[in-house]
């Protein structure tokens, strides 16, 4: 092993136990691997004061956005995969075409082996279990290595992982980004990493020197389009939400709004009055809010401040909002407009409560500037006359929302996923279930004379006729 792997020795010797493991649990049955993500769940359900405790200490999330964004996502995954894995882990047999007659096919679903979850501060219960739930749905071992940034809920995981699973079998490596390298030197045999793309692309490149397959759920400026016939007294509470749940630092968070000229002064009355019915309904201040989260740490609330400090600069002007309060790490939900291409809140994803407005003339103008920018983790339409479909057709985008935001999410058969900048690979419900997996075909073959007895050496007129029957009929 490398360098650091002599100052982690630990490390390497669970990840040597584990894969022991992983080849046992290579012929693992469907009881064995549902009794495993049973006691995730049994444990959720007798531990959730402690969960929405650990993530109010690490960012005042409130108990009620902890229960539907961070709890709900993980037990409804567990209950998918439950009631399908048995579907899910037999062989597939497969048509014979042709050219194979004689032949019989199937695709076994096995294992992976050894996986490296590697999860953020942003949803650390939910993006640290929830894959964990597919890797062992598909057989596989896992090390989780969760954010620092999130004390309370990485020493809650590391507590709820040692009093459910040996070592051998999951392990949680909490600790800095020495420990994230120390484990990325390994040659696991899948790696989930869930961040930004400036990491996965690090990821990915100490990934293929194991030549380790991976899935990178990243993000990237989500757009949010709000056409002429939009209705924008529901788009507009509904954007809300989907921008200032867990104070903006969602990534499929609408990231920038896009609105139709005659829809933007109505769009900026609406959103003011959907922000104080969420956090200010009895006209307290959004401040004594106790339902809007706190941004993670100091560094992530300068560099917020600094978008917005620069886009004012630059000419943007505050709708409303802007407010803050430094030692709490508060931001209030923030819109601004006149927005600018050399502002930096133009071209950084945002992750945070501001949300810049942009009005357009024409679709094209939209889809001219969604091109322009790296694919986003998805994107948001607001319409009533299907003008949703040239938008579909002429961009591209890891997952698309129809008059709501953030929703799929938790759809269970949709898969999840970026493109391009935005990630690689899907996950939840059966395509979590397949990251970790490898498909494996296998051909059984007759015996005595078939198809291919028939092209062997020496070459002669036979074996010309199939072969150019072959190239021009199939």
């Amino acid at each position: 092993m490398k360098t650091l792997l002599k100052e982690f020795s630990d490390i390497y010797e669970i990840f040597d136990l584990q894969r022991f493991t992983a080849n046992q649990w290579r012929t693992s049955t469907k009881k064995e691997r549902s009794d495993r993500i049973q006691k995730l769940e049994n444990w959720i359900s007798s531990h959730r004061k402690e969960i929405q405790n650990a993530l109010w200490e690490d960012f005042k999330k409130p108990p009620l956005e902890t229960d539907f964004s961070e709890i709900y996502p993980v037990t409804s995954e567990i209950n998918h995969n439950l009631k399908n894995l048995g579907k899910w882990m037999k062989a597939k047999s497969v048509s014979t075409p042709v050219n194979m007659l004689g032949t019989k096919s199937i695709i076994i679903p096995e294992p992976k082996g050894t996986s490296l979850i590697i999860s953020p501060w942003n949803y650390p219960f939910n993006l640290a279990i929830g894959p964990l739930v597919s890797a062992l749905a598909a057989g596989c071992t896992a090390i989780i290595k969760p954010s620092e940034l999130t004390s309370a809920t990485s020493a809650l995981i590391e507590k709820m992982i040692g009093e459910l699973f040996k070592p051998e079998e999951v392990c949680v490596m909490n600790g800095g980004v020495e420990v994230a390298q120390a484990l990325l030197e390994l040659p696991f045999d899948h790696i989930f990493f869930t961040g930004s793309p400036k990491v996965g692309k690090i990821v990915m490149e100490n990934a293929s020197k194991n030549l380790s397959s991976v899935t990178l759920e990243l993000g990237g400026k989500s757009p949010t389009i709000i056409t002429k016939s939009a209705n924008v007294s529901d788009a507009a509470r509904k954007i809300a939400f989907g921008k200032f749940v867990n104070c903006g630092q969602t990534c499929v968070a609408p990231d920038y709004i896009l609105v139709h000229k005659d829809q933007y002064e109505p769009l900026i009355a609406e959103l003011k009055l959907a922000i104080r019915d969420m956090y200010d309904p009895n006209h307290k201040g959004i401040e004594n809010s106790k339902d809007l989260a706190r941004i993670i740490d100091p560094r992530h609330f300068a560099r917020i401040k600094g978008l917005l400090q620069d886009a004012l600069e630059k000419g943007a002007k505050l709708e409303f909002g802007g407010g803050s309060v430094e030692n709490e790490r508060y931001l209030e939900p923030t819109i601004v407009t006149g927005i600018k291409s050399d502002m930096e809140i133009f071209e950084e994803e945002i992750f945070g409560p501001i949300l810049p407005i942009i009005p357009f003339d024409t679709i094209q103008e939209c889809i001219t500037l969604i091109n322009s920018k790296p694919k986003p983790l998805a994107l948001y339409i607001f319409d009533q006359e299907k003008e949703h479909q040239e938008i579909l057709q002429k961009t591209s985008s890891g997952n698309v929302v129809i008059n709501d935001c953030v929703l799929h999410f938790l759809h269970q058969n949709i898969p999840f996923g970026g493109v391009g900048n935005s990630g690689l690979g899907k996950t939840h419900g059966h395509a979590g279930f397949l990251a970790f997996t490898h498909e494996k075909g296998v051909l059984k073959q007759r015996i005595g004379l078939n198809n291919v007895s028939l092209l062997r050496p020496p070459y002669g007129n036979v074996a010309k006729k199939i072969v150019d029957s072959l190239i021009k009929w199939l």
